[in-house]
């Protein structure tokens, strides 16, 4: 039979059958051919071939993965080295968009974290956008409008809402409409909240912000698929845990220039070609579009501190 993961974690998934029926399934002989070694087997998104357990319906096996459209995955800092196979978690597979849910405040905003998310989006191949939750909280930042403005310019599509008071909700349904979604950000920004919104049927937990530390506490504990609506199209979300940074994974340090838009179109444009660093060499395109104003100065500083990351292996909670 042919199903969908939910959720789950290790050996245990809960998979949802094309008939409608949910059942928890375990990995047949505990390793599944074709993700040998992976931090996480299967991701929310998947799709497996599994058997019914004949003793008890609601339980089966899972024989084997399907072929993956694509996948949203970020590298694991928990002991693993970048070459192993076990850094990297998949979180969400086979979706249709990416959305980097964040705030203007409660917690701070963080356009970093977003060229990130937008970032391993590109690397992926997903298309993706920006939903800045909490429009209710009013805050008059010229510098958090710029960038998100600069966002837009750049070509992400950015959907200012408020889980709190309904604002922008019935455009962010429209605009999730007929697809499977991943809504990734940090602790706090509200995405449990917004699915709750779309769908009040679901009762997703929520959490509180630290006071102390401005920043939400962890309380969604797995990714899990959520059907927002069925008709007139089916229309999901993958809820995943919060994450304080996102390390990019899937290409080297050389390579970050292709995948951020607005540097892509100056690659080997440099005068010295594709070994430029970008860093102090004369005849920098990229350096020349920061100062002309075309390729914004944090963008820039983002794209440094990335490729240095990757250059080094540098873990970037060590200087956060």
């Amino acid at each position: 039979m042919r199903g969908r993961v939910i959720r789950g974690s290790r050996n245990r998934f809960i998979i949802k059958s094309e008939a409608g029926t949910e059942l928890d399934c375990h990995i047949k002989g505990k390793v599944l051919k074709g993700v040998e070694g992976s931090y996480n087997p299967l991701a929310p998104g998947d799709w497996v071939e599994f058997e019914e357990d004949p003793t008890c319906p609601q339980k089966g096996s899972i024989l084997g993965l399907e072929a993956r459209r694509n996948v949203f995955s970020r590298f694991n800092h928990k002991g693993f080295g970048r070459r192993s196979s076990a850094a990297i978690q998949q979180i969400a597979a086979n979706v249709d968009l990416v959305c980097c849910v964040t705030t203007p405040s409660s917690p701070p905003f963080r356009p970093r974290f977003i060229d990130r998310v937008l970032l391993q989006s590109a690397i992926a191949g997903i298309p993706s956008c920006i939903i800045l939750n909490k429009e209710d909280l009013s805050v008059d930042d010229p510098d958090i409008e710029e960038r998100l403005l600069d966002f837009i310019s750049i070509g992400y599509p950015l959907l200012r809402v408020s889980a709190l008071n309904g604002k922008g909700l019935e455009g962010l349904n429209n605009y999730l409409e007929g697809k499977l979604s991943v809504f990734v950000g940090q602790s706090g920004v509200g995405k449990s909240s917004l699915i709750n919104a779309l769908n009040p049927k679901l009762s997703q937990r929520t959490g509180t912000l630290n006071e102390k530390y401005d920043r939400g506490n962890h309380v969604t504990s797995m990714a899990g698929l959520f059907e927002i609506s069925s008709s007139p199209s089916n229309t999901y979300v993958i809820d995943t845990p919060g994450v304080r940074q996102l390390s990019p994974q899937g290409l080297i340090a050389t390579d970050v220039i292709f995948y951020m838009k607005e540097f892509a179109p100056l690659a080997g444009q440099c005068s010295y070609g594709y070994s430029c660093s970008h860093v102090s060499e004369p005849g920098c395109k990229i350096m020349e579009g920061v100062a002309a104003g075309a390729i914004h100065e944090d963008r820039y500083l983002s794209f440094l501190k990335i490729s240095e990351e990757l250059r080094e292996n540098i873990n970037p909670f060590e200087y956060e």
